[in-house]
């Protein structure tokens, strides 16, 4: 299962590896990111589908929880056989979207794409933070995150929701948020 704030085992190469949020707070901002991310997929022969504004909305006058400003995939082959990024917010971090790398069957090109695509979105974006990853490869949930200079860590308060030891360099230290 692909998303943040679950726990359930994953095949390995639809296992997240690396996630970071980007601050994309208008409808301008959406597009060129959109439009940036195409741009990188489509040089490695991958492809973005993603859910119109309209789609959006009716799933957001639906369920309501579900609101969000984007929610997109990065694809490789013609029937969508592997995803290799996850892209969307949620209706508690409205505008700050996750871009969420998955292993990939061809790591050589995961890597490869994930590390092109963050170049140019760190360039254009610098206030693109890092997420932490749990080792069951989720999330955790936006609430259960604290930012630090050095990127968002798990509050030490949910480690058990995640499986993760309060010693582990995921886990925010007094010191990170002084």
């Amino acid at each position: 299962m692909i998303g943040s704030g679950c726990d359930a085992p994953q095949r390995a190469s639809s296992q997240t590896v690396a996630a970071y949020e980007v601050p994309l707070l208008t409808p301008p901002d959406r597009l060129e990111f959109l439009n940036l991310v195409s741009s990188e997929a489509n040089a490695e022969g991958l492809h973005v589908d993603f859910a119109s504004d309209s789609e959006l909305e009716r799933t957001a006058d639906v369920i309501p929880k579900a609101k969000q400003t984007m929610k997109a995939a990065v694809w490789r082959g013609i029937e969508d056989d592997q995803c290799e990024a996850v892209i969307m917010d949620g209706y508690d971090h409205l505008g700050l979207v996750w871009i969420m790398f998955l292993q990939g069957q061809d790591t050589a090109l995961a890597v490869r794409f994930r590390e092109k695509v963050m170049s140019k979105i760190m360039a254009r974006w610098p206030e693109t933070t890092s997420l932490p990853v749990t080792p069951s490869g989720s999330i955790p949930l936006h609430r259960d995150l604290i930012k630090t200079p050095s990127g968002y860590k798990l509050d030490p308060a949910n480690t058990s929701r995640y499986g993760v030891d309060a010693s582990s360099p995921l886990v925010a230290k007094p010191q990170d948020y002084r």
